[in-house]
């Protein structure tokens, strides 16, 4: 029987040595720590956080979907360290506020799909097994894809596509989608895979034709770069001095905007104004370190790891007043 701190065979957490070692400066303070897993999941980056902490120190996981949370609740019942909060990420303000928490020492995201929400036919996720086309990561918010692909025009779907799926087919697609949901609703995923691979008969080696697709849309269903975009500000203005950041994402468009940001390109001093190097004023956060990624043998072990990318960014002591 495994413990509740003993992975989930069903998701491996990626990138999970590399997170801990990025985060630890932040972890032993010498003081009571708080800290924040901002996309719980099965629990594999929370419990090697939990690894980490004493006794005194406090663990926030957040979450969306409400079978992660069942989850999480069932896994760590026994840990009086743990508070559980069913959110989306981009109401990590609002959760602190509730639970008044002022400053928190580290925080950790995890994007995109989970490999529970993949693996279960009935999400609708996957375009490998036959279920609802439904893609939403908590079941009893918005429009499903379903039933947005059933309204959206060409031009929608076309935007969708092209700009979240980064698919260079996107009209094609969108046409035949409109062709085909006049003859009957568009309402299974391999129905609306097969239907794609019929527009796409050639594609990438090793990557099945509806991928780029299905990325698209689920990122759209789910508003997952406005949520990215909401809350990398909530969470570095949480961070007390010296705290730390860790995002893992999955795909150019998430990576960019985290780069960017950990960049704090906004607060940068134009090169055109007359100022000396000790003029300028300090950048509120910085990079700490390079972009991570998963080894061969990660790779390996776990296929998923392939596309994640690590960066960390390190709260600066004077703005986090």
């Amino acid at each position: 029987m495994r413990s509740a701190n003993e992975p989930d065979a069903t998701h491996v957490a990626v990138l999970l040595a590399e997170t801990i070692v990025a985060l630890r400066p932040a972890l032993h303070t010498g003081a009571a720590v708080r800290c924040v897993d901002a996309t719980g999941g099965r629990g594999g980056h929370s419990a090697a956080l939990l690894a980490e902490l004493g006794a005194a120190d406090t663990l926030l996981i957040l979450d969306r979907d409400p079978s992660a949370i069942a989850a999480l609740r069932a896994r760590f019942a026994q840990d009086s360290r743990v508070y559980i909060r069913q959110a989306r990420f981009s109401q990590l303000a609002e959760v602190l506020a509730a639970l008044e928490w002022e400053r928190v020492d580290a925080i950790l995201a995890d994007l995109g799909v989970s490999s529970p929400q993949l693996d279960e036919a009935a999400r609708g996720f996957s375009f490998l097994r036959d279920g609802p086309l439904d893609m939403r990561m908590d079941p009893g918010a918005d429009r499903s894809a379903a039933e947005w692909l059933a309204t959206a025009t060409e031009a929608e779907m076309t935007r969708v596509l092209r700009e979240y799926g980064e698919e260079r087919f996107a009209r094609p697609i969108a046409r035949a989608i409109l062709r085909a949901r006049e003859q009957a609703p568009i309402t299974r995923t391999l129905q609306l895979a097969e239907l794609i691979a019929q527009v796409l008969p050639r594609h990438e080696t090793g990557q099945h034709p509806a991928t780029r697709s299905f990325q698209g849309i689920r990122i759209f269903i789910n508003r997952e770069l406005e949520e990215l975009e909401a809350f990398l500000p909530q969470a570095m203005n949480a961070l007390r001095a010296g705290g730390r950041l860790a995002v893992i994402s999955f795909h150019s468009l998430e990576d960019r905007l985290v780069k960017r940001f950990f960049r704090a390109d906004d607060y940068r001093i134009s090169a055109d104004i007359p100022l000396r190097a000790s003029e300028l004023p300090p950048l509120p956060w910085h990079p700490a370190g390079k972009a991570l990624r998963a080894g061969p043998r990660e790779i390996h072990d776990n296929p998923r790891s392939r596309s994640a990318v690590l960066r960390v960014a390190e709260r600066s002591e004077r703005h986090a007043a």
